[in-house]
């Protein structure tokens, strides 16, 4: 399969944007500033540990194992300024994982790289990967992970987004997924849970709120889980992964009705 592009200007300047995306929306966004200004900060260390890692492209395999002697030093700088900016339980972990010795951090991503039933909590290996997995998306080589029903087709991560898209007039509106994991987007069906795949529409409420009329919170509940999704067929300039952080409120909604989002955004929810 053929991945996403990557946006013009390689996968740093794509990095680059969504930190520029992320302050400002911080500067109107009083009440989701402190995560805007981090995940700003987040993105720029993904910049500059994606500009060292496409100087290594070549070499990559998409094989973990193999890789790990380009992706630990490449990308120490998302843990570091993850322990010096963070909020306090991730700049206490980020400060434990800064200090660990290469075997350890390498079984780490190992483990999170394997998919077991607690990965989807640890938010420092997802960030340590992200530029990896974008650098090997923009290379167009396949990472060696298992592939999942309802992940992501090339790299295997989890969807945490959802964007509508202007289609066709017959069409309408297209959802597409996009992965937290290599930031891919792939197609699914707007009456289909990305979850469980449940297709009746009777079990898929959708809620919206007035003060953010663009975001929805699709829920389904066969397995109580639920995606928000962004809609840019009017307005094309929201970034889905990044301007998802405006709206916490509505994830806090969700938490309090008794849904479980299908993977955490930037901000952890």
């Amino acid at each position: 399969m053929k991945p996403p592009a990557v946006a013009k200007g390689g996968v740093e300047s794509a990095f680059e944007r969504r930190a520029a995306r992320a302050e400002a929306l911080g500067r109107d966004a009083e009440a989701a500033r402190a995560p805007l200004s981090f995940l700003a900060g987040l993105y720029r260390a993904h910049a500059r540990s994606a500009a060292e890692l496409e100087r290594s492209a070549p070499s990559l395999t998409g094989k973990i194992e193999d890789d790990f002697s380009s992706i630990l030093p490449a990308t120490a700088d998302v843990l570091r300024y993850a322990a010096d900016a963070g909020p306090e339980p991730l700049a206490e972990a980020a400060h434990a994982r800064v200090e660990e010795d290469p075997e350890t951090a390498g079984m780490r991503l190992r483990v999170f790289w394997e998919g077991g039933p607690d990965t989807r909590e640890d938010y420092l290996s997802r960030a340590v990967l992200r530029p990896y997995m974008e650098t090997l998306r923009a290379a167009n080589r396949a990472p060696s992970r298992v592939h999942r029903q309802g992940h992501c087709p090339f790299c295997g991560g989890s969807p945490f987004v959802a964007a509508r898209r202007e289609g066709s007039e017959m069409e309408g509106a297209r959802r597409m997924l996009a992965c937290s994991l290599c930031g891919g987007e792939w197609l699914l069906g707007r009456i289909l849970c990305p979850a469980c795949f449940e297709e009746d529409p009777r079990k898929l409420p959708i809620f919206q709120s007035d003060r953010y009329p663009a975001v929805r919170i699709e829920t389904c509940d066969t397995c109580r889980r639920y995606i928000k999704s962004i809609d840019l067929s009017l307005d094309a300039r929201p970034i889905p992964e990044v301007d998802d952080v405006v709206s916490l409120s509505m994830d806090l909604w969700a938490t309090e009705e008794g849904y479980t989002r299908i993977h955490p955004g930037w901000a952890g929810l």
